[in-house]
Order: C-alpha cells, then sequence, then structure tokens
C-alpha cells in the first residue's frame, strides 16, 4: 500500500507518467487543466518525485506484455464514446497493460462485422443491430451495456400539438429505418396507430432540415446530438436560438417502447480462449474506470474527445458529454450490467417487427466479464446514483 502522501500526489504523478510515455497532440488538454489549478513549483516537484519513484523501482510493476486490441465505434468520433477516449488519454488501458486502437465508425461501417472477421476485439452497437447480425451468422454478443437508457426521441414544433403518441395521427414523421425504426414501430403499435392508414411515415436523412423546414411534422432525434442541432439553429421569427420550450419531445423510455442502445460487443471465437476473456475482463475495467471519468470530470472528458479530433465543436460536445452522462448514469444495476426484463422486452419488439425471425435468447449476451471487471474496482461507486446533470447553455451552431 502507497503512504497517503503518494496517493494524494496520485493524480498529479498520473500526469508525469501520461505525459512522457504518450505520443506528442495527445496530453494537452490534460496537462493544461491541471497546470492552471496547481502551482508550477508544486508540479516540478511532483514530477521529481515521480522520476525518484521510477528509478527506485516504487511505481506499478511493468507490465510483462502489453496486449493491442481494437475497439471499433459505432459512428464517428464524439462524446459519445467519451468514456473510451478518456481510459485512453489517462492511461486506464495503460494500467491494465494494454493499447488501444480506437477506430471511429460511419456510414457503411457494421461494428458487428468487423469484430466477427477479427478486425477488432470490441465493438459499439445497439441491441437491434446485433441480434439481427446474430440471427444472419455473425457470431458476436455483448459483454457489457453501458447505456441504461435509450437517447432515441420523436419530436415536434410545440404549435403542431403532438404531446402524445395518439396525437401523431394524421401527420407526417420522420424516421430512421435500418435498424433505428423499433422504438417508433413499437410506441405505434401500443397506441393502435398504423403507417399508411393514420399517419405517414417518411425516411429521414441524418440531419434536422426536414424538421427545420417543416417538411415532417415530426422527426427523430438522439438527445445527445440532433436535438442540440434544433436547438442550435437560430429561429428566424425570434433571431434567436430555438429553446427547449419550442418543441414537444416524446420519450420511448416513458413509454416502455425504447430499444437498448451502446454496449460493448466481441466475437464468440475470439472469447473461447481463457487469455482472451481476462483480456477482455481488463478492457472492461478500464473503459468502466473511463465512464466513470466522464461521469466526474465532464469537462474534462470533452477535451479528451477534442484532443482526439480538434475538428469537432466544443460547445456541442459539451451538451453532448452532459446527456451521454443521463443515458448511463444512474446504472441501478452497476454500469455494465444488463437488466434482463429491458434485454427481453427489446429481443421482443425486434421479433414482433421483423428484424428478427425467433426470439433472442440469453445466450447473446454474457454479465460473466463484466462482473469480473466490477469486482476489480472495490469501493469505487458503480452505480452512479447521486448523479445529477449539469445545465449546458448551447449555442449557436454548438461552438
Amino acid at each position: 500500500m502507497h503512504p497517503p502522501f503518494l496517493v494524494k500526489l496520485a493524480p498529479i504523478l498520473r500526469i508525469y507518467q501520461f505525459s512522457s510515455t504518450c505520443p506528442p497532440g495527445r496530453t494537452d488538454w490534460l496537462t493544461m487543466n491541471f497546470s492552471r489549478q496547481i502551482p508550477h513549483s508544486f508540479i516540478r516537484a511532483a514530477i521529481i518525485l515521480g522520476v525518484g519513484l521510477r528509478l527506485l523501482g516504487m511505481t506499478n510493476t511493468p507490465c510483462p506484455k502489453t496486449d493491442h486490441v481494437t475497439l471499433q465505434l459505432k459512428w464517428v468520433t464524439q462524446a459519445q464514446f467519451a468514456g473510451y477516449y478518456a481510459a485512453r488519454a489517462l492511461g486506464y488501458y495503460g494500467d491494465e497493460c494494454l493499447e488501444v486502437t480506437l477506430v471511429p465508425g460511419g456510414l457503411g461501417i457494421h461494428p458487428e462485422s468487423v469484430v466477427a472477421r477479427g478486425a477488432a476485439q470490441f465493438g459499439i452497437t445497439w441491441q437491434a443491430s446485433m441480434l439481427e447480425s446474430r440471427e444472419q451468422g455473425l457470431k458476436v454478443k455483448s459483454i457489457a451495456q453501458i447505456f441504461q437508457r435509450s437517447g432515441m426521441r420523436l419530436i415536434s414544433w410545440r404549435e403542431t400539438q403532438i404531446h402524445t403518441p395518439a396525437e401523431l395521427k394524421g401527420h407526417t414523421v420522420g424516421v430512421w429505418f435500418g435498424g433505428h425504426q423499433y422504438d417508433l414501430l413499437n410506441t405505434l403499435t401500443k397506441h393502435g396507430l398504423r403507417d399508411g392508414r393514420d399517419l405517414q411515415l417518411a425516411p429521414q436523412t441524418m440531419d434536422m432540415r426536414q424538421l427545420l423546414d417543416r417538411r415532417v411534422d415530426a422527426a427523430a432525434a438522439m438527445t445527445y446530438n440532433e436535438l442540440a442541432e434544433v436547438l442550435e439553429t437560430v429561429n428566424p421569427a425570434s433571431g434567436k436560438l430555438y429553446r427547449p420550450e419550442d418543441l414537444n419531445v416524446i420519450d420511448f423510455n416513458a413509454e416502455r417502447t425504447a430499444m437498448l442502445e451502446d454496449r460493448i460487443i466481441a466475437g464468440d471465437a475470439w472469447l473461447a480462449s481463457a487469455e482472451n476473456q481476462a483480456i477482455a475482463v481488463r478492457f472492461l475495467r478500464a473503459s468502466v474506470r473511463g465512464w466513470i471519468y466522464c461521469r466526474e470530470h465532464p469537462q474534462a472528458a470533452v477535451r479528451a474527445v477534442l484532443a482526439a479530433a480538434p475538428e469537432l465543436r466544443s460547445g456541442h460536445q459539451t451538451w453532448q458529454m452532459n446527456e451521454v452522462n443521463r443515458l448511463i448514469w444512474p446504472s441501478p444495476h452497476r454500469i455494465g450490467v444488463m437488466d434482463t426484463v429491458r434485454w427481453r422486452e427489446t429481443a421482443k419488439t425486434l421479433q414482433r417487427y421483423g428484424g428478427t425471425k425467433k426470439i433472442a435468447d440469453h445466450k447473446a449476451y454474457t454479465d460473466v466479464l463484466i462482473e469480473k471487471a466490477l469486482a476489480g474496482l472495490p469501493g469505487t461507486d458503480l452505480t452512479g446514483g447521486k448523479w445529477q446533470p449539469k445545465k449546458v447553455e448551447l449555442t449557436e451552431g454548438g461552438r
């Protein structure tokens, strides 16, 4: 056990260790943040102490070997994946003797396919896509359910008076197909509505122009992306940004029709090896630490994302980090552990609307690895029951 004074110095020593081992360009966001808060003389003393501890062999035991793994993201670099960028930037993966490559996703990139063919050991995907892929023969499974709630919403302008799903009758509704439609279809069925008879579903583009131009009456939006896109737009009638009160929002979580979203997957064949299972446990433990860091230090986590993708708009990413935290925290079953009731509900929904022919069984996920990872974090708040969202003010264009 380290003496108490070393425990207190640990975050500062981390700066030295991190900045002295990582490639240039990855450390400025963290080092500058701490440098503005801590006297330079204290930082110099901590660095000297860190050097001395290394020479005396009093730092962490060096890794006997470093395992190289790849994480295929579902979408482009953004705060949706901040936990993984923070874990890499802060050296949490290094603590687990891992070197992790984060590969951004995009249109045409299918994380399940990438993982199944061995191009990545881990991937981020949603329930619907993963179960459809398994039925099509791609042997991947969920090893950690990170998002506890869905970020999918249906938004409309206040004047449409669409306050509830039943009031969608007679309207044109934008929806993302290709696996993102099940929340809405489940909701329409719940309220006795049918496409073509009671309302018109329209394929939705990747931005919010159809809603902003009033070409659809309601549109799909993720809380952490497209909702912000609308609120970052100037209302031509007022000359000011649109406000939340200008919108009606239908929350599929409140309807109990939402699908499970971001989870970590791995290939069945890769997981057959005990050595790879141990790697997965280490990867999950470091990733959980990254998400806990996002919960406790959201601004610093955003800087980690911006360091990886400087072209991103900081205001938009700050909003996104706050909204992503809402989807994770609190985690009543502990972060990463599957809610078995939600699993069954969403598997049934997928089968009901033709995504799969059969209701997927529990072999499509395992909690064994995440449980082992969490067991290695004693004394850590793994539920975030006291977490509260921040107040984030949006700016035009998310600057």
